[in-house]
């Protein structure tokens, strides 16, 4: 199976992205090209130590690696201070210094807090990405966003710091819940609506072959939804215009993991609600079809994702809205798709009016 590389073009930051079926024994290859340093922690969680643990040692070793284990409790819940500090912990009794590396095995929330303890032990460190789930994959891992959730809100405290290299192994997705597969999903349809409607579209064409897990068919939607992000984040690494469109169903989306504290929906599930609800703001607001929403709310569903907001007030979703990152001098920024393929990000004047006739409609 071929060996698909990428670069995130980011200058003297600029880093390559490898992503093909059954190439984690390459990491080794992957690391000594960055001149990656020798001495390194791999961060992760149980179940994914249990998964690749050993076998990924095993090669780091071989090749001449000193291979440390950080192992983090898994969970969106756990992403905060005092798991941050049990990394920063094990790194200075292991004597870590500024010649060390980190590497980020799992999902999101192992990359988001490994990602953040590299930007900040030290006052920097490099790390690399390996993310095992599709969400982590397709997003999380890409573009140098690391951050720790607070109680008043998701990702509020963290850093744009990007790794020095992204191995993707599409394998390791065989490994995932049905759900989990789902959830990352959620994110591969995000990229359609917002930049490429034959993308859209060629998602539903093969909706099957992804849920059974085809490796080639897996390559190519990961593939595209990372050089749909790359592509972005090269123009906006730092969030300050054209990057916020990665956000679509995220204000939203993140009210509802916030508002259920982090343990009913997983992050893409929210989003899917997210985006559901904003689909139905562009409508209102004459920016898509009805048939563009129903195209929405179809393929989601095709995915297994949620598409109906839960019942929180109205009031309490707005609370939460109004803590979200892309607020600006109080006024709520919201990215709204323009038809499907295409997007803009527009302030809102009076969100509770919008929102209260979306939620009404779903």
């Amino acid at each position: 199976m071929e060996l698909k590389r990428m670069i995130v073009g980011l200058g003297e930051r600029s880093y390559p992205i490898w992503i093909g079926g059954g190439i984690l024994s390459r990491l080794p290859e992957a690391l000594q090209e960055v001149k990656f340093p020798r001495k390194v922690a791999i961060v992760t969680n149980p179940v994914v130590q249990a998964l690749y643990g050993s076998s990924i040692a095993g090669s780091l070793n071989d090749a001449g690696y000193e291979t440390h284990f950080i192992v983090l409790p898994d969970g969106e819940e756990h992403k905060t201070w005092s798991t941050l500090q049990t990394i920063f912990d094990a790194l200075i009794a292991q004597g870590f210094d500024r010649h060390c590396g980190l590497i980020a095995l799992g999902g999101g929330v192992t990359g988001d807090m490994a990602g953040f303890a590299a930007a900040t032990f030290l006052r920097g460190i490099p790390y690399v990405q390996v993310p095992t789930t599709l969400l982590a994959q397709v997003d999380s891992s890409i573009g140098g966003k690391t951050a720790i959730n607070h109680p008043q809100g998701k990702n509020l405290i963290g850093s744009f710091y990007q790794p020095c290299h992204v191995h993707i192994d599409v394998e390791t997705l065989k490994s995932l819940d049905a759900r989990e597969f789902s959830t990352g999903m959620a994110e591969v349809v995000k990229y359609g609506i917002i930049r490429d409607k034959e993308f859209f579209d060629w998602l539903l064409k093969h909706r099957q072959e992804l849920q059974s897990r085809d490796s080639e068919t897996l390559i190519r939607a990961v593939k595209k939804s990372c050089q749909i992000k790359a592509d972005i984040v090269e123009v906006d690494e730092k969030e300050g215009g054209l990057r916020a469109i990665l956000n679509f169903g995220h204000t939203f989306g993140h009210a509802v993991e916030t508002l259920s504290g982090y343990n009913t929906f997983r992050h893409g599930e929210a989003v899917a609600v997210g985006m559901m609800v904003v689909a139905s703001i562009s409508h209102r607001m004459e920016l898509c079809s009805a048939d563009d929403v129903s195209a929405i709310r179809n393929l989601l569903q095709a995915f297994d994702l949620p598409v109906t907001p839960p019942l929180y007030p109205l009031d309490a979703y707005l609370d939460a809205m109004m803590r979200d990152k892309k607020v600006q001098k109080g006024t709520l920024r919201l990215v709204l798709n323009k038809g499907i393929g295409d997007c803009l990000v527009q302030e809102i004047a009076d969100p509770a009016v919008l929102f209260a006739e979306a939620l009404n409609d779903i």
